[in-house]
């Protein structure tokens, strides 16, 4: 076993006196809310628990220790997450113990939380990507209904990101290079992106997108607001009735609506359509790089994730289509 991080004399009053000076120590000194310190009394419960199994005190504990800890924790089916967030209030008291001069070493320090699977994107299926671009509100106006048939074909014909989608300008200018803004180019069948890290990237237009480009551009400036909006407005290429840039979350609670108003089952927001996107043209092409591009990406491996999903995507036709994945065992 490895040698104990902490002096031989144990502290007086033993391990609830120590854990209840530390509540008070973040409570008074460091300010913490009355949740975080009650998420911290749990956390240092539970490790007393653990300690006296051993049995052995707090200052005691050792990092071959924690680490069996953790491994325990984690084959009962906590998740990385919520051991991350364990070992990061062990971690604090630990620290706290080494500046009263009650520990020699952090036990915790470099004891990480295993690492959680990356999740899954949430994608649409085609039809349900379909549905959504081709929904015709028909409570909305022509101006709403114009310019939300934009926004969903910008989104899921481009993959864009929100926040890409509202920093699109109608136009090139010097404005907009100085903003680190991108614009649409429908004469050419271009986007001009300027994504994260200030990297610009040009998509390609498709021709539904076109077409629900050119007929938003015909009915943007004949709301009244418009003429009356503030110079960065005058050249948002998707404004609000008020005449102001859109917010992602205004383009949020649009996308929400319309999902819900086309039937579909699955609330839908603005990165679910940049997910399809990117899913759905791997599947019909198979060209990662190609697909990197489009979205990007800097770094391939974050475009692979979508291959996950793709192979997910075969493996439920397989089941449901092939004679061998249907038959059952003999009894």
């Amino acid at each position: 076993m490895a040698a104990p991080c902490g002096p031989a004399d144990a502290p007086a009053g033993g391990d609830a006196a120590l854990i209840a000076r530390y509540l008070d120590h973040v409570r008074v000194e460091r300010r913490l809310a009355a949740r975080t310190v009650e998420l911290y009394r749990l956390d240092l419960q539970r490790l007393q628990t653990l300690a006296t199994e051993w049995p052995v005190a707090l200052t005691g504990v050792t990092t071959q220790q924690v680490r069996r800890w953790v491994a325990r924790m984690h084959a009962g089916g906590r998740s990385g997450r919520g051991i991350a967030l364990i070992l990061s209030g062990w971690r604090g008291f630990y620290r706290w113990l080494g500046r009263e001069g009650l520990v020699t070493a952090n036990p915790v320090q470099d004891v990480r939380a295993p690492r959680a699977p990356r999740p899954l994107p949430k994608a649409l299926a085609v039809d349900e990507a379909v549905l959504l671009a081709d929904h015709l509100a028909a409570d909305d106006d022509p101006w709403l209904r114009a310019r939300d048939d934009a926004m969903v074909e910008l989104l899921y014909g481009c993959g864009l990101r929100v926040g890409e989608l509202v920093g699109l300008d109608c136009r090139a200018s010097a404005a907009a290079l100085a903003a680190g803004r991108g614009w649409v180019e429908p004469e050419s069948t271009q986007v001009q992106v300027q994504g994260k890290g200030a990297k610009r990237r040009t998509v390609p237009l498709g021709a539904a997108a076109a077409r629900a480009l050119g007929k938003w551009l015909e009915l943007r400036g004949t709301t009244a607001a418009a003429g009356a909006a503030d110079e960065d407005a005058g050249r948002a290429l998707f404004i609000g009735r008020g005449g102001t840039r859109l917010t992602p979350q205004a383009v949020w609670q649009r996308v929400r609506r319309r999902s819900a108003l086309a039937g579909l089952a699955t609330p839908v927001h603005p990165h679910m359509l940049r997910h399809s996107f990117a899913s759905h043209l791997l599947q019909s092409s198979g060209d990662l790089r190609a697909v990197q591009e489009l979205l990007g990406h800097a770094n391939i491996s974050t475009t692979q994730i979508y291959t996950r999903l793709d192979f997910q995507h075969l493996a439920r036709v397989y089941d449901a289509a092939h004679p061998r994945a249907r038959k059952k065992p003999a009894s």
